[in-house]
């Protein structure tokens, strides 16, 4: 049998049919556009075509569906923040809707981004416990534990984005303070540095320019990957104590700037470890870039053929 994969992202679905030994068989992407439930059929359409007799139930065994968050597992409903349209939108439901009979599994896109990554970016033969954090408009996370998503029950467990890194730091959107989000997402980074000079008239002032900056050498710029890596450092450690961490995989748009980012950040996580367990951590970007989302969704309905 064969898994529909479906990722939810704040600028772009995408979906993919995979097959219990982990072949993507059909993948196709589309930017969210102005009516996102209206892309969300067209690409459930597009992606069901490929099975069997066309209907896009023949040959499938369920749905898995990753979303940007903040979501409610339970009543099936996302609210991403990039989506202002979205609103406790029932996500779940409006699948269920389109392939009739289906059995239908949602969790946040960084909780499949990390199960992607064991399942098929090769932790999973050595790692026992795994955490996988999306660093790019915000700071997502998601756990797994022994081979299986650890969820929580409401669906957000591993919301790593919003440990509080800084008392003393800024208010954040969720109303909490000192967020590692503040402090280490693209917009975040972008705006510090802008704060303390960065920028020159007639540049793009965005995260990927900044880290061009860092990795040429821009000591503003530079400062605000270590600032980033230093809070990452924080609550990944945080996490290593509570959940007994082996893997570390790093995801996200941010992440692109390689060891520009990881450097920094294995330094930071040396640094700060104190229990001798914490520096056995092995932090690396992910292994399966655009596509980890996708194979984690995907492992939520092939869990058995795991």
């Amino acid at each position: 049998m064969t898994a529909l994969a479906i990722d939810i992202g704040g600028t772009k679905f995408a979906a993919a049919l995979v097959r219990p030994d982990g072949t993507m068989v059909r993948r196709v992407e589309l930017p969210v556009g102005s009516d996102p439930a209206a892309t969300l059929a067209s690409l459930v359409r597009d992606v069901g075509a490929g099975v069997g007799d066309g209907t896009g139930t023949d040959g499938l065994s369920g749905v898995g569906i990753g979303s940007a968050g903040p979501l409610d597992a339970v009543a099936g409903t996302v609210s991403p923040v990039n989506i202002p349209s979205w609103r406790d939108f029932p996500l779940v439901g409006t699948v269920r809707g389109l392939l009739p009979g289906l059995p239908v599994t949602l969790a946040g896109d960084a909780q499949c981004m990390a199960l992607g990554e064991w399942w098929r970016g090769g932790h999973g033969s050595r790692s026992r416990a795994l955490l996988g954090i999306v660093v790019s408009t915000g700071v997502g996370g998601g756990l797994v534990l022994g081979g299986v998503p650890y969820l929580g029950p409401t669906g957000n467990a591993g919301h790593i984005g919003h440990i509080s890194v800084d008392r003393g730091g800024e208010l954040c959107p969720c109303g909490a303070t000192g967020c590692l989000e503040t402090i280490a997402s693209g917009p975040s980074m972008v705006r510090w540095a802008l704060a303390n000079g960065w920028g020159e008239p007639g540049t793009p002032t965005d995260a990927r320019t900044l880290s061009a900056d860092a990795a040429r050498g821009v000591p503003v710029a530079q400062l605000a990957f270590q600032r980033a890596a230093d809070a990452l450092a924080v609550a990944i450690l945080t996490t290593a104590a509570l959940f007994d961490i082996d893997d570390v995989v790093i995801g996200g748009g941010v992440s692109g700037a390689g060891e520009t980012l990881l450097t920094p950040l294995r330094q930071a996580v040396t640094k700060q470890a104190g229990l001798g367990f914490l520096h056995r951590l092995n932090v690396e970007r992910t292994r399966l870039e655009r596509d980890a989302g996708l194979y984690g969704a995907a492992a939520l309905v092939l869990k058995e053929s795991r």
